[in-house]
This record gives C-alpha cells, structure tokens and sequence, in this order.
C-alpha cells in the first residue's frame, strides 16, 4: 500500500468511526461532539495564524463559526428560558468575535472564543452523569427510528 493509499485508508477508517458515533449518540453526546468539533477547529486556526498560513486560518474559522451555528440553531428558545436565550446571545457573541479574528489576524479574539467554547463543554460535560441515566439510546443491534432503548 502507497504512503497516500495508507493515509487515505486511515482517513475513512476515522470517518466512519466518526458516523458511527453519530448515528448511536444521544443528543447531549452530539452536542458534547459539535463543541469538541469547533475548539478543534479553533486550535487548527490558532496553528495557521501563527505560522502565516492564511488559507488554512480562514478556513478553520469559518468551520468553527458553522459549527457555532449549527449550535445556536438547535436552541430551544421557548422551552429553554433564559438559558437558551443566553447561550443565543453568547453564540452569535462569538461568530462576531470569530469573523473580526479572521479580519484581523487576532489570535487573542480566537483564544478568547476557545476559552468561552471550553466553559461551555466544562458545563455540558459536567451534566453528563444526569443525562446518561434519562436519555434513551438504541442499542448497536437495532438500527434505524423503532429502535428500542437499552439504558
């Protein structure tokens, strides 16, 4: 196998482990997901700042800000109260921040959307035990919406 066979192999070998995690998460494993996916998009940006790497900065940062809307979209305004309105405002905080990093070249705006993304996955991690227990989850032997929860 060629040394870009090799790689390309070990690329859909992570994706599909990655759409396998997908399919069987529960929604606060996605969310949990969708987070870790935009702080690693960050850290990618904050690499290609530094190293002049413009493209790859721009980017990174505009998959960060998908990802953050991607997030702000699922919110629950009505059912999720002041909280949910919170972190909409927080949200669109930070793709305003993002796009003004990206315009500027400023690593501290990109660090400082990093450091809130972090205390938003602290939060969500910390719930986890809570959620584990409530949400249902099919199990891996059924597949599809009629799956059955097991937990």
């Amino acid at each position: 196998m060629s040394r870009m066979n090799a790689f390309q192999a070990v690329d859909q070998y992570a994706r599909l482990g990655l759409r396998t995690d997908v399919e069987t998460a529960s929604p606060h494993r996605l969310i949990l997901m969708l987070l870790e996916g935009a702080l690693d998009k960050l850290r990618l940006a904050h690499m290609a700042m530094e190293h002049g790497r413009v493209a790859d900065k721009g980017a990174n940062i505009s998959w960060a800000i998908s990802i953050i809307d991607g997030l702000r979209a699922s919110l629950d305004i009505e059912r999720g109260g002041n909280l949910a309105t919170n972190l909409d405002r927080l949200y669109d905080y930070m793709t305003r921040t993002l796009v003004t990093a990206n315009l500027d070249n400023d690593l501290a705006k990109v660090d400082e959307v990093r450091g809130l993304l972090e205390e938003i996955r602290a939060g969500w991690k910390g719930i986890e035990p809570q959620v584990d227990g409530a949400v249902p989850r099919a199990s891996s032997n059924e597949i599809g919406p009629n799956a059955v929860a097991t937990s």
